[in-house]
């Protein structure tokens, strides 16, 4: 499937083959997904109403790469070739490049609003990237020659890669090897002397349906019974045998006609599109295959991978903060309460979590190390408390920009009633603020406080990259409590015997 490539990687210069929006937008036309929606195929997902937003905010990556002001946060030079290519598509190589990864996150949130869908491809590269390394280096395999051959084909074409991680689980009081359907994790019903042939599914996959390629991860800790769950791969987004089924949003019947008012967010999505990619016997040829079997690393593809997305959360989240924190205050402008002590609190209080949660981001990338690969990984702990950060601070900022709009975010009528010649005038009346602003500005930024605040857009921010109790389980287990309880100890004049361990806590 994937294209030859010269193995001594010559350095030297070149461009993306696909270099702005709009290429990237006509690449996706090129595939023959199979894709659902209520039901009904979905021909052409730059098209649809339902996707095309989403398509929309992925262009944008392409979009600023193509910028003289953002081509350094947007690109990046590959190790492997020395080609510049997207920095979605990079290996991080040093502490820098962790770095430019978020403020290039916060850039995107603030131009689109929403989820631009390919940080989650982006993460799995640099996890599969550093632990094929370390499987070579114990079993003797090819997996990191092979991940190099792909990622070049996926670094030099520019393409989109959503990465697969989170399956259906079934019953989750019992592993992958235990459930009475075995398809609740993706698995290899079938081994080949030429690849493998896979079953399962994988849901929640932001920005699925306009990806090029899908890359394949376990989702948890594997023991020896569940060799066959053990599987990481490439496999592209039209494959026969791959069913995607595109997720329905709030509001998402609004967007039948994109360009109204009431969608809130005419031109870019709620939040990344998110679908079901479903496997039924895809076939996957062993140069696409990047583990197969080697159940004791699959821990730590999952904890890599956690942890460079979960940092993404302080930079995204702050962009899409930093707008929510723009349109509240201009709505105050509106009504007339911007002046009011109580409104200028609550909106530096915005402001307040929102730079604190960019700190986060900014601290573990800036306490990166490298893996023995040479890829460079954020700081684990600090990741982890990031996105812990991110279900509470995401969720008070939509608190007090709702408590300053007021409640006619919620309860305000339609375009159609604004345009109606029966009533129009009545909301024009009854829905203006101060004189020399529009009404329908007010509607407009009304409606995108709401499509930012509630629904589909919060639940991400609580669930995406973990749930709040999985960074809980890791911050515990990397709070080094054995280190803390000697410093107390020591401090205290208790002399240094026993473990000094407590329950559960451990050593980073």
């Amino acid at each position: 499937m994937g294209r030859e490539v010269a193995s001594n990687f010559p350095k030297k210069e070149g461009i993306m083959k696909l270099r702005n929006g709009a290429e990237y937008i006509e690449s996706l036309r090129q595939l023959r997904p199979r894709i659902y929606y209520k039901g009904q195929m979905i021909e052409d997902v730059t098209r649809h109403p339902a996707t095309a937003p989403h398509v929309r905010a992925a262009a944008m990556t392409y979009a600023l790469a193509s910028k003289t002001k953002y081509k350094e946060l947007a690109t990046a030079t590959s190790h492997l070739t020395g080609r510049t290519i997207s920095r979605f598509t990079h290996i991080h190589q040093n502490i820098e490049d962790l770095i430019k990864k978020i403020k290039l996150l916060r850039v995107l949130g603030q131009k689109t609003g929403t989820c631009f869908q390919r940080c989650v491809g982006f993460d799995g590269i640099n996890a599969v990237y550093s632990v094929a390394y370390e499987v070579d280096k114990k079993y003797g395999t090819d997996y990191m020659e092979r991940f190099k051959q792909w990622l070049i084909r996926i670094q030099d074409d520019n393409l989109m890669v959503v990465g697969a991680m989170t399956d259906p689980k079934g019953d989750r009081s019992k592993g992958p090897a235990d459930q009475s359907d075995p398809d609740q994790y993706v698995r290899v019903v079938e081994r080949r002397e030429d690849g493998v042939v896979i079953r399962g599914a994988k849901l929640h996959m932001t920005g699925a349906v306009n990806s090029h390629e899908i890359l394949i991860m376990p989702t948890t800790a594997l023991d020896e019974r569940s060799r066959d769950y053990a599987i990481v791969c490439a496999i592209p987004i039209d494959a026969p045998g791959i069913t995607l089924i595109f997720g329905r949003q709030a509001g998402d019947d609004r967007r039948d006609h994109l360009e109204r008012i009431d969608v809130g967010k005419p031109r870019f999505g709620v939040v990344g599109g998110e679908a079901v990619i479903a496997f039924e016997d895809v076939f996957v040829p062993n140069e696409r295959i990047f583990m197969n079997g080697e159940t004791d690393y699959a821990g730590s593809l999952v904890y890599r991978f956690a942890a460079h997305h979960r940092a993404n959360y302080g930079a995204c989240k702050t962009g899409l903060m930093d707008v929510l924190t723009g349109a509240v205050s201009y709505l105050a402008q509106i009504q007339g309460t911007a002046k009011g002590s109580h409104i200028r609190d609550k909106v530096t209080e915005m402001i307040h979590l929102s730079e604190t949660l960019y700190s986060s981001s900014i601290a573990c990338s800036a306490e990166g190390q490298p893996t023995p690969s040479g890829a460079y990984l954020v700081d684990t702990m600090l990741a982890n408390v990031c996105k812990q950060n991110v279900t509470r601070f995401h969720f008070e900022v939509a608190r007090l920009a709702t408590d300053i709009a007021g409640g006619f975010i919620a309860t305000m009528p339609s375009e159609y009633d604004l345009e109606s010649e029966a009533v129009g005038h009545l909301v024009e009346k009854y829905f203006s603020g101060v004189s020399e602003i529009p009404v329908k500005e007010r509607i407009k930024i009304g409606r995108l406080i709401e499509a930012m605040t509630g629904g589909t857009a919060m639940v991400e921010s609580m669930h995406g990259a973990g749930s709040p109790q999985a960074q809980r389980i890791m911050i515990f287990r990397e709070g080094r409590l054995a280190e803390k309880i000697k410093l107390a100890k020591a401090l205290a004049g208790i002399p240094g015997k026993g473990k000094g361990k407590a329950a559960g806590g451990g050593n980073k």
